[in-house]
């Protein structure tokens, strides 16, 4: 069976890619300590020699609308494009071509709706920066196949952060049952208190950094409990009008596993938002620290 070796969880900014690449008088002043910790946070994947990445993430109205949205999608395609145009004019993010494991994503769609879950799928799936930013800032040579499944963070109705936990634990059930002895790392993204828009979006951090520190030490301790007992999807209302993307961190502490704490805790305030990465090495099949 495969084995999961890592589970990853962290922010997406679209903003790293060209910061951490631009110079001279173009470098922004933060870029030299946020690129030294996304190298420390990268060596954690590394160290894991993953053979295939289950990408969780969220499309920014990019290919799904309002016409058509499903609650939980997984790609099902031999290759995916990325990015959209308008993420590389405003992030200059480069065009990728992600090879995909189709292998992999038939076995969680069928086992997925053998465990309740009514998964959609797209054999045309384009992705964007929630899948590949964290590919940039974790593997930037993007040369392992990929099973992107997408959320619904951002249309009304939303499934309750419950469901995000329990999609997280299927997950992990699910991968550990493919008949395959190739290792797989985990890796989702979502947001902490977050602004688009809104009048908190360009403050000196994120709009509500008492839910950044509570939401880091959740996720640090694997405190699902105390998670759930305060975040529901009016609750999420308040530290920002995009926090909702939370949920995405929640399901990686259902794959991760109640009461697991990470190996990995990190964090960057930048101007107008935390960053956070964590990393979690499974007992069985992983390394530690």
């Amino acid at each position: 069976m495969a084995s999961i070796v890592a589970v990853i969880a962290s922010t997406h900014h679209p903003f790293y890619y060209k910061a951490s690449t631009a110079t001279g008088e173009d470098r922004p002043p933060f870029a030299d300590e946020w690129t030294r910790k996304i190298l420390a946070f990268r060596e954690t994947l590394t160290r894991a020699n993953p053979d295939v990445l289950v990408m969780v993430g969220s499309d920014h109205f990019h290919q799904l609308w309002l016409d058509n949205m499903p609650q939980f999608l997984v790609g099902k395609a031999p290759f995916y494009d990325a990015n959209w145009y308008n993420e590389e004019r405003e992030f200059g993010l480069p065009r990728m071509l992600l090879k995909g494991q189709e292998d992999l994503s038939t076995h969680i769609l069928r086992a997925g709706l053998d465990d309740g879950f009514d998964l959609a799928f797209s054999n045309e799936l384009r992705i964007d920066h929630s899948i590949t930013c964290p590919i940039i800032t974790l593997r930037p040579e993007a040369d392992l196949p990929i099973v992107p499944i997408y959320t619904n963070i951002f249309a009304p109705p939303l499934p309750q952060p419950s469901r995000f936990v329990k999609l997280g634990e299927s997950i992990r059930r699910i991968v550990e049952s493919w008949p395959s002895h190739l290792r797989v790392a985990v890796i989702g993204t979502g947001h902490l208190s977050l602004e688009l828009g809104g009048p908190r979006q360009f403050g000196p951090h994120g709009p509500d950094p008492e839910f950044d520190q509570r939401a880091v030490e959740w996720i640090a301790n694997g405190d699902l409990d105390n998670c759930l007992r305060e975040v529901t999807l009016d609750s999420l209302h308040a530290p920002g009008n995009a926090t909702h993307g939370f949920m995405d961190f929640m399901l990686m502490m259902g794959v991760a596993g109640a009461g697991a704490k990470a190996d990995y805790v990190d964090t960057l305030d930048l101007f107008h938002t935390m960053e956070a990465y964590f990393t979690w090495y499974p007992t069985s099949g992983g390394v530690s620290l």
